[in-house]
């Protein structure tokens, strides 16, 4: 088959997998372009830390023979994959963002990455992250500043903001992140990607992170089916998780029921003390209404979620003090100064306010699982508070928040609940960036959120001003594989079908 950039670049895991099988396209094909496009497009974005050009053609060379034999090892055999550099993968280093990290390569694969690999996706290489996954962007004394492919100037989010820039410039199709605060949801919505952070303990992890009880593996697609695809492969129980829980579905679609009939959904858009953007507002209202179009009855709804803030912060900090308090002062010296500032305010937590956060975690996730108990069967509300901002910095310019946590008010909380939750693009800006919804379930009810994000995906209609077709929006490369000009603040983007685009987009 002879493709083109820009026809590759458009396909998804279920198209590439469609053409192995009938023979239009090989493994190796496919790796030889998204390893092509990383090498001319990177340079721009930051997503990749490390790219294995050697390993991954060994890889696709050898998925080319099974497809021609008939003997595919998975539905995701021959996939071009990437991992998070905070996951170990056997013969890559693993930097996780700093400067005082081992750059020998590992001598074992992490879960996700075994289990890609079993299957026989193609690895291309790690994803940048900052400093031990540290904050909600992605920038790091290693590895320097990630940018938004929407507009390099901004941030993608983090912390699995590189893996989020790699997706929606399709660079590998199916992308690894991890989640415990919000790092696979919060770069999902800044990035206009699929993000997806299951029940705690059904995608295992090792080894464990410094905060493993709220840690989520998961996946970052432009797709849900590519999503659900790749579950299937990494949800699976690993032993060598201590938190890992045996109770995966066999398949994580769900398959019986393919509307949204039935569905209550209860609709938030507002965080105490913290204001939401009028326009994410506005998308989160639009979303809510083409839900009910689809069948779902949505009803106005509150949660308090400041009291997660509270118990979040005592957590959170006081890991980063126990992570720093065990460097050498050399290495202090190596790390980034607002790691160490966190680790300063967790100097001040004791044991007694480690057990009431604790405390406070079991008492909330209680009352948030009696909400779907008795009144409702998702939670809808904004991924973040805010639209992307300057690249490097952690907080809007001008605004007067101190950290990330002021800004994503809607996604750790259910770190601490250990809830399934994605982040699902559902409109723009008026200046062209991304904007995620986000879904929220039941603990082990992961294919009610996946099903309505399914659903809403696909039935979603985009309107652009320059007349492009109703075709998922996504920074796409042209076919020469330039930047191409755009009148929205992109420098990488371009919608399918389109000579050209407007920062006005209507849903």
């Amino acid at each position: 088959m002879n493709s083109t950039d820009s026809d590759l670049a458009a396909m998804d895991a279920a198209a590439l997998i469609d053409a192995y099988e009938r023979g239009r396209l090989s493994p190796v094909e496919a790796v030889e372009n998204a390893l092509a496009r990383i090498d001319r497009h990177n340079p721009a974005i930051n997503a990749f830390c490390h790219v294995d050009h050697q390993g991954a053609m060994a890889a696709a060379r050898d998925a080319e023979a099974r497809w021609r034999r008939g003997e595919p090892l998975s539905p995701v055999d021959g996939l071009p994959v990437t991992m998070k550099d905070l996951t170990r993968v056997r013969g890559m280093p693993a930097r996780e963002g700093t400067l005082i990290s081992d750059p020998a390569p590992c001598a074992e694969d992490s879960p996700p990455a075994r289990r890609m690999r079993e299957g026989g996706a193609v690895i291309l290489g790690k994803t940048t992250t900052p400093e031990f996954g540290w904050k909600g962007v992605t920038d790091s004394p290693l590895t320097g500043i990630t940018c938004n492919p929407w507009n390099t100037q901004l941030t993608p989010g983090g912390s699995s903001g590189g893996a989020a820039a790699a997706c929606a410039l399709n660079l590998g199709v199916l992308h690894q992140g991890g989640d415990s605060g919000g790092s696979i949801r919060i770069p999902a919505a800044f990035t206009g990607t699929f993000g997806f952070k299951s029940t705690f303990g059904l995608v295992p992890q090792w080894p464990p992170c410094s905060l493993p009880s709220m840690s989520h593996i998961g996946p970052i697609t432009r797709t849900v089916d590519d999503a659900i695809r790749m579950l299937n492969v990494i949800g699976r129980y690993d032993s060598r998780d201590s938190y890992a829980v045996a109770a995966a579905p066999a398949d994580w679609r769900e398959t019986t029921r393919q509307t949204l009939s039935g569905l209550r959904i209860g609709l938030i858009t507002k965080a105490r003390r913290v204001g939401v953007d009028p326009q994410i507002t506005a998308a989160i209202e639009r979303a809510a209404h083409t839900l009910s179009e689809l069948g779902a009855e949505v009803v106005p709804s509150d949660l308090d979620l400041h009291e997660a803030g509270e118990a979040f912060k005592v957590l959170w900090f006081s890991t980063t003090w126990r992570l720093c308090y065990q460097l050498t002062e050399a290495q202090r010296h190596l790390i980034s100064e607002g790691l160490l500032k966190n680790a300063w305010r967790g100097e001040g937590f004791d044991a007694n306010d480690v057990h009431a956060a604790e405390e406070a975690r079991w008492v909330l996730t209680s009352r948030f699982e009696a909400r779907f108990r008795d009144e409702f069967d998702l939670f809808l509300m904004p991924s973040v508070a805010v639209l992307p901002f300057t690249a490097g910095l952690e907080v809007p310019d001008g605004s007067s928040m101190q950290d990330w946590m002021d800004w994503t008010p809607f996604s750790y909380p259910f770190n601490l609940t250990r809830q399934p939750a994605a982040s699902i693009p559902c409109g723009f800006s008026r200046e062209g960036l991304p904007i995620g919804c986000q879904l929220v379930g039941a603990r082990f009810r992961d294919r009610t959120v996946l099903r309505a994000a399914r659903i809403w995906m696909r039935c979603r209609r985009i309107s652009p001003t320059c007349r492009a077709s109703p075709r998922r929006a996504s920074p796409r490369l042209a076919a020469d594989g330039e930047a191409t000009p755009c009148r929205c603040p992109s420098r990488i983007c371009r919608w399918p079908g389109a000579s050209a685009c407007s920062a006005s987009v209507r849903w």
